[in-house]
C-alpha cells in the first residue's frame, strides 16, 4: 500500500532474511570498521566457548550451531566491537549542547568510550578523569544523601548475572530496593502477572518443545526484527507442518514468509518458507478481547481438558460466568476481528494437540497488560497447554540478560525470602520497603526526592516515556555516574554532576586477578550459559562492569565492608558461589554447571505442572477490560503503536532503513489505513503532525512527519519509538506493573501546521 512518489518509501516484495538480511551484515561490519580477527567474532557468538550475542534472550540450540547469529546480532556485535573511539579528544571537539543536537545514532556513532570522564560545567564538555577519582566522587556522592532512598540503582538487561548480582548488593549494602530496570518498561507484565496464574513469572518452554508443537499462536510480536533467530524456529516448524497464527495489528514481513541464509536451496533459487498460515489484523489493545472470543468459542466446542482442569486449576467456573457475560458484540467491537475470525482460530486451537504461545511488547505495552498475560494464559489451560512437551507460555524477552538480571534479585519489589538470604548469607539486614519502578523514578527525581542516579547500561531517558518530564527530571539530579560501552543521549542530560564510566563489552577479554573471566546470562527459556569475549578491550582504560560496581562499592561502604569486593572481582567463580548460597535450589552447583557446554536450565516448577501459588493450582484469571478509558468515543482520537525498525535495537539505532516495511533513509513516517487517511482530507505521503490527544500542554506533538498509507485496522496509527516517546505521557501506563503504554498511545493527527519542519 505504499505509495511509490513517496522519498525513501517503496515496496518490499521480498521475504525476511535472505540474500538482504547477508547484504545488510556485509554493510554494518563495514560501516563500523568493525575489529573482526579472521571472522572469529561473529563466528564466536553464541558458541561454548565464545560470547553470548549482546541482542536478543533467544535460546542457542544447545549452543552447537556452527552459525548461530542473525542479522541484527551481528549489527549488534559489528555497533559493540567497533574500531571507532569516543576518546577525550573527540570530547574536546564537541560541547555536550552540541551534541545534543546530534541524532541518537550519530551520538552512539561517535565509538566506544576509552577512558572516565566527567563533566565540566564551565567548558560545558567532558573531562577524562582517573579511576580513583571517579570512585571517590561517586562514593562522596551517596554518602552524602540524607537517606538511601535518594539514590536510583537502573540496571539494563545487557548486564551479566554476577554484574546484576553485585549491584543488587551494593544498592542493598546502601540501604535501598530502589532498582528501576529496563524490564519495567517491556516486560513487567509478564513479572506481574503471571506468578498470579502459574506461580512463576517466566514462560514455561524448551526451546526443544517448539519441535513438539502443532500450534504456535503469536501475539504482539515482530520476530524477523526483535529476535532474529526464532525466525529458524519457525520455519522448521512450518516445514513441517505446524500452524502458525498471527495475531498482529499491522502486517510483518517476517511472520510472512522467511528465506534462511543458511539454506543453499532457498538461497540459490530466491524462494522461501511461509511462516503464518493465518494473519489476523486486530486492533491495536484488542488482544484480551480477541483471546477472550478465542475461549467461548472452546467452551461452545466442549473442547476443554476436565481432567487437567479438575486436577491442576481453580477458578475454572469463575471465569466461564464471565465468558459467558460478553457479548460476541463487545468482543467484535473491541478485538477488531469477526466472530468468524475468532471462531476459525479457535477450531484451529480445539484441534491442536500441543501448543505454544508466544508473545512480545505489543502485548505488554498498554493500560491494562497484566491482566492480558493472564487472558493468554486462561487459553493454554483450558487445553492443558502448560506443563507437556510441546505446549507452554513463551514470553519473548528483548535484551540478552533480561530475564537473568531479574533472577538474581535486580528487582525494586523483591520477595521477601531473597531479603532473607540476603541476611543470612551476609549478615546484615536489607531494605524491606518496595523500591521505585522506571516511572516512579522519574516522578521522585521531578519531586527533588531522588538526588542520585546510577546506570548500569542503557539509555534510560531516551527509552523512557514522555521526554518533556523524563530530561528535565535527569536534570534536576545532584550527581549521575553512567556506566557504558559508547556515549548516548541520557549521558548528555547533565544536572550538577556527571560520570562517564566506560566498561568492557560483551565480546572482549575480561582480566582479572585470576586471570581471564566469564560471566553468565539466562536467555528467555531460563538457560543459563557462560560468555567469554575474545577481542582486545577497545582501549586499556575499561574496566569490567563487574570491577567498576565493586569499585564504587570500596568507595561508598569503606574498605573493611564484610564483603570482599576485591576479592570477588578477582575470580568471578567467587560471584557465583555466593548467588548459589543466596539461590538455593536454583543456582547449586553454578560453576560445574556453567561449564558444561550450553550451560543449565533453571529449576521452572509449572514446566512439572508444580504451581508455586497461594492456591497450589493453576489459576484462571477473570478479566473485565478498565472502565473510563478517555479514549473511547471520540472519533477524532486514533491509537498509535510505537515500532522499532528494521536498523534498531531498543534504542540504539544502526542506521535509517526499516527494509521490511519499505523505508528507507528516514524513519520520520507514520502509518495508517487509507481510508482513515482521506477522511482526514489527506492523501498517503502528505506531511502531518501528530498530538497527543489529551495533554493540555499542547508541547506533546510531533511535526512534519509523513503519512504513509498501509494494511492496519481503522482507527490505528504506527511509527517509529523513540522518536514518538513524547507522545506517551508518563502517566498513561500499566494500572499494575506500571510499564510504559507505549503500544496504545491515543492520538489526533492533523495536516502538518505551515512552516513545519522534520
Amino acid at each position: 500500500m505504499a505509495d511509490a512518489k513517496i522519498p525513501g518509501v517503496r515496496a518490499y516484495d521480498g521475504p525476511a532474511g535472505g540474500w538482504g538480511a547477508l547484504k545488510a551484515v556485509a554493510g554494518a561490519l563495514g560501516d563500523q570498521a568493525t575489529v573482526i580477527e579472521g571472522g572469529r567474532t561473529l563466528l564466536s557468538a553464541n558458541q561454548p566457548e565464545g560470547f553470548d550475542c549482546p541482542g536478543c534472550a533467544w535460546p542457542d540450540p544447545k549452543h552447537t550451531s556452527s552459525f548461530e547469529f542473525c542479522e541484527n546480532g551481528a549489527k549488534a556485535v559489528a555497533w559493540e566491537a567497533t574500531s571507532k573511539r569516543a576518546s577525550p579528544e573527540v570530547f574536546e571537539r564537541h560541547t555536550v549542547s552540541e551534541l545534543l543536537t546530534w541524532s541518537d545514532h550519530a551520538i552512539e556513532d561517535l565509538g566506544r568510550l576509552t577512558e572516565p570522564m566527567a563533566y565540566d560545567a564551565a567548558s560545558d564538555r567532558y573531562l577524562p578523569i582517573s579511576w580513583d577519582e571517579a570512585f571517590a566522587r561517586t562514593g562522596s556522592a551517596l554518602r552524602a544523601l540524607d537517606n538511601p532512598n535518594q539514590a536510583e540503582f537502573y540496571a539494563s538487561g545487557r548486564a551479566s548475572n554476577e554484574a546484576a548480582f553485585l549491584y543488587q548488593l551494593l544498592g542493598r549494602r546502601f540501604g535501598t530496593n530502589n532498582f528501576p530496570d529496563c524490564s519495567n518498561m517491556c516486560h513487567e507484565p509478564t513479572s506481574v502477572g503471571l506468578p498470579d496464574s502459574i506461580g512463576m513469572g517466566k514462560g514455561s518452554v524448551t526451546l526443544e518443545d517448539f519441535d513438539h508443537a502443532d500450534l504456535i499462536l503469536c501475539f504482539g510480536h515482530n520476530p524477523g526484527t526483535n529476535h532474529p533467530r526464532m525466525m529458524g524456529t519457525l520455519r522448521e516448524a512450518s516445514k513441517r507442518g505446524a500452524a502458525i497464527l498471527a495475531f498482529n495489528p499491522l502486517r510483518e514481513r517476517s511472520l510472512e514468509k522467511f528465506a534462511s541464509p543458511r539454506d543453499a536451496m532457498e538461497m540459490a533459487t530466491l524462494s522461501s518458507t511461509p511462516i503464518a498460515s493465518a494473519y489476523y489484523q486486530l486492533t491495536i489493545g484488542g488482544d484480551a478481547l480477541a483471546v477472550q472470543g478465542m475461549m467461548k468459542a472452546v467452551l461452545a466446542l466442549q473442547a476443554v481438558d476436565r481432567d487437567f482442569i479438575s486436577e491442576h486449576t481453580a477458578g475454572f467456573e469463575a471465569l466461564v460466568e464471565a465468558l459467558e457475560a460478553l457479548s460476541w458484540a463487545e468482543i467484535e467491537a473491541g478485538s477488531g476481528l469477526s466472530r468468524a475470525q475468532i471462531e476459525e482460530a479457535a477450531g484451529v486451537y480445539a484441534r491442536s494437540k500441543a501448543t505454544i504461545l508466544c508473545y512480545g511488547m505489543g502485548l505488554t505495552q498498554h493500560r491494562d497488560s497484566s491482566g492480558t498475560v493472564q487472558q493468554l494464559v486462561n487459553l493454554l489451560l483450558l487445553k492443558g497447554n502448560i506443563g507437556r512437551p510441546g505446549a507452554g507460555i513463551c514470553p519473548l524477552r528483548g535484551h540478552s540478560n533480561v530475564q537473568g538480571a531479574r533472577t538474581v534479585g535486580v528487582a525494586e519489589k523483591p520477595v521477601p525470602a531473597l531479603l532473607d538470604s540476603l541476611r543470612d548469607v551476609f549478615g546484615f539486614e536489607p531494605p524491606r520497603a518496595h523500591g521505585h519502578t522506571v516511572v516512579e523514578a522519574i516522578e521522585a527525581m521531578e519531586r527533588g526526592e531522588a538526588k542520585v542516579f546510577l546506570g548500569l547500561g542503557g539509555n534510560f531517558a531516551v527509552a523512557a516515556p514522555d521526554p518533556i518530564r523524563t530530561f528535565a527530571a535527569m536534570r534536576r539530579l545532584d550527581f549521575a555516574v553512567h556506566i557504558a560501552t559508547k556515549p548516548n543521549r541520557t549521558h548528555l542530560l547533565v544536572g550538577q554532576e556527571s560520570l562517564l564510566l566506560p566498561c568492557l563489552g560483551r565480546t572482549e577479554i575480561d582480566i582479572q586477578a585470576g586471570g581471564r573471566q566469564a560471566v553468565t546470562v539466562e536467555d528467555s527459556m531460563s538457560m543459563v550459559h557462560a560468555s567469554k569475549g575474545l577481542n582486545a578491550p577497545a582501549s586499556d582504560q575499561l574496566k569490567s562492569e563487574p570491577a567498576i560496581v565493586a569499585g564504587i562499592a570500596r568507595a561508598v561502604l569503606g574498605g573493611d565492608d564484610a564483603v570482599d569486593w576485591s576479592g570477588l572481582v578477582a575470580d568471578y567463580d567467587r560471584i557465583r558461589d555466593l548467588i548459589a548460597r543466596v539461590f538455593p535450589g536454583t543456582f547449586d552447583n553454578y560453576n560445574e554447571r556453567i561449564r558444561v557446554p550450553g550451560g543449565f536450565r533453571l529449576p521452572v516448577p509449572p514446566s512439572d505442572r508444580i504451581w508455586k501459588t497461594a492456591s497450589g493450582k493453576a489459576n484462571f484469571m477473570a478479566h473485565a477490560p478498565k472502565a473510563g478509558d478517555p479514549r473511547q468515543g471520540d472519533p477524532d482520537v486514533m491509537i498509535l503503536t510505537t515500532l522499532r525498525s528494521h536498523d534498531q535495537y531498543n534504542t540504539t539505532i544502526y542506521g535509517q532503513n526499516d527494509r521490511y516495511r519499505g523505508v528507507f533513509g528516514r524513519r520520520d513516517v507514520v502509518f495508517a489505513h487509507p481510508d482513515d487517511i482521506a477522511a482526514r482530507g489527506l492523501s498517503s505521503g502528505d506531511r502531518i503532525d501528530l498530538a497527543a490527544a489529551f495533554d493540555s500542554s499542547g508541547e506533546r506533538v510531533v511535526r512534519g512527519f509523513t503519512v504513509v498509507a498501509r494494511d492496519l485496522p481503522r482507527g490505528c496509527l504506527a511509527a517509529y519509538y523513540p522518536e514518538t516517546n513524547i507522545l506517551v505521557e508518563l502517566e498513561d501506563r500499566d494500572t499494575r506493573s506500571g510499564t510504559p503504554a507505549y503500544k496504545s498511545v491515543p492520538v489526533r493527527l492533523r495536516a502538518a501546521r505551515d512552516g513545519a519542519c522534520n
